[in-house]
């Protein structure tokens, strides 16, 4: 059995990465309920808009699912957790900080751990300190990355040959070549978010579904490099605003003042995108469709089962000459 599958007790090793303040119930649910790992994502939430969320996710399904909680970036940490493990939520997964000093709590209430890693270093700390699984995420992938700028086809192995538990991979994953290809890499599962946005549960806004569909392999730009602040986000006005104001010069305050959680809120939520922005993965040109969260899943296996299965004549018949 798949190591991802067993230690989360899901049917297929794909998981919805945490989309901070925009992941809601009915998407976690619809993923769990397709056989993958549903994920809220708390973003900047108060710790009774985790509850609720927590609540209307387990009345939607009785399918494990898991809460992000970005640690640096989330507030009340400790409240959350709290909420967590008072909720018995199966499993949770850790970004943005060092997930050590909370890993040996949830995990003695039988939560499962899984941290968010860019680099062989930080995966192995996160091992070191007890997590479960590990996803090693990309520089393709949407949102905040990390500045090492590291892509997934050269983490994946390097991360698969320095850690022993389960491997998750993240970043430039949008169909199942990409899990195909993840697999032969090392991984044991993927980690997919921008895929995610563009399907009928999502809570997105239209326009940026439309955007992601419409997108082609430039649809994507990073902003924040002036700052240390990476961010990848989906080619709009609000996105060419920000590019504008680091080329003439801008500081770390002011950079986070034009990317808070309220302008991500805008531009994925509210659909204007002259004042927010929204976030994208460069897997945004491979988006054509909007299916359900069941539809894609299960369309994915099937194409990851049938590229391996290609590659593997195609190999077989290499070696024959």
């Amino acid at each position: 059995m798949n190591p991802v599958c067993k230690i989360l007790g899901i049917q297929f090793p794909i998981i919805q990465g945490g989309m901070g303040n925009v992941s809601n119930a009915q998407l976690t649910a619809a993923i769990s309920n397709a056989g993958g790992l549903g994920t809220i994502g708390v973003g900047t939430m108060l710790p009774e808009e985790v509850e609720a969320m927590i609540v209307e996710t387990v009345s939607k399904t009785s399918k494990p699912f898991a809460v992000n909680v970005p640690l640096t970036v989330a507030s009340n940490v400790k409240e959350i957790f709290q909420l967590i493990i008072k909720h018995c939520v199966p499993a949770v997964a850790l970004s943005a900080g060092n997930p050590a000093p909370y890993i040996p709590k949830l995990k003695e209430h039988g939560i499962k751990v899984i941290c968010v890693a860019a680099s062989v270093y930080h995966a192995k700390k996160a091992e070191d300190a007890g997590a479960d699984l590990i996803v090693a995420e990309g520089y393709e992938a949407a949102g905040l990355n990390s500045p090492f700028e590291t892509t997934t086809m050269t983490l994946i192995p390097q991360v698969a040959d320095a850690i022993k538990v389960p491997l998750i991979a993240a970043g430039g994953i949008g169909d199942g070549r990409g899990i195909a290809a993840a697999m032969m890499l090392g991984a044991d599962g993927v980690q997919l978010g921008t895929r995610f946005i563009a399907v009928k549960e999502a809570p997105f806004h239209h326009r940026y579904k439309e955007a992601l569909i419409n997108a082609d392999d430039r649809g994507t730009v990073v902003v924040g490099r002036s700052v240390g602040r990476i961010r990848r986000l989906m080619k709009a006005p609000y996105a060419e605003k920000l590019l504008s104001r680091e080329s003439k010069g801008i500081t770390l305050e002011e950079f986070n003042a034009l990317t808070t959680e309220d302008q991500h809120i805008a531009g994925a939520v509210k659909g204007d995108f002259d004042r927010g922005f929204i976030n994208s993965g460069q897997i945004a040109g491979l988006i054509r469709d909007l299916p359900s969260a069941s539809e894609l899943i299960q369309k994915m296996m099937d194409d990851a089962c049938t590229a391996v299965s290609q590659r593997n004549s195609a190999l077989s018949q290499w070696q024959k000459r």
